[in-house]
């Protein structure tokens, strides 16, 4: 029988070797790159990677060119987020001048 990689994940093919850091972030990287992501048109969780930087969606046959391990880039993520962090500013203020 061989070994549990329950905790390696899929970078348990690589033993022992290339040291723990490279090891986790193949890890992270390949879990990102085979998960289920939405697609941007029908909004299912059903991309999937064809290649480096091009993505599928399965339902509705959507493809499109996105980044290499995931179809959301991190540049897109922070401006969701700056966003949401002004939309709540913004509602805090409101708040506060209502109360006032």
């Amino acid at each position: 029988m061989s070994k549990s990689t329950e905790k390696a994940g899929s970078s348990g093919r690589f033993g022992a070797r290339y040291g723990v850091v490279v090891r986790n972030r193949v890890r992270d990287i390949d879990k990102m790159r085979t998960s289920a992501h939405e697609c941007p048109r029908c909004h299912r969780d059903s991309v999937s990677r064809v290649s480096s930087g091009i993505w599928e969606c399965s339902k509705c046959d959507a493809k499109f060119a996105a980044g290499a391990y995931s179809p959301i880039s991190k540049k897109e993520t922070s401006e969701e987020f700056k966003a949401a962090q002004a939309a709540k500013v913004e509602s805090e203020a409101n708040v506060k001048t209502k109360g006032a």
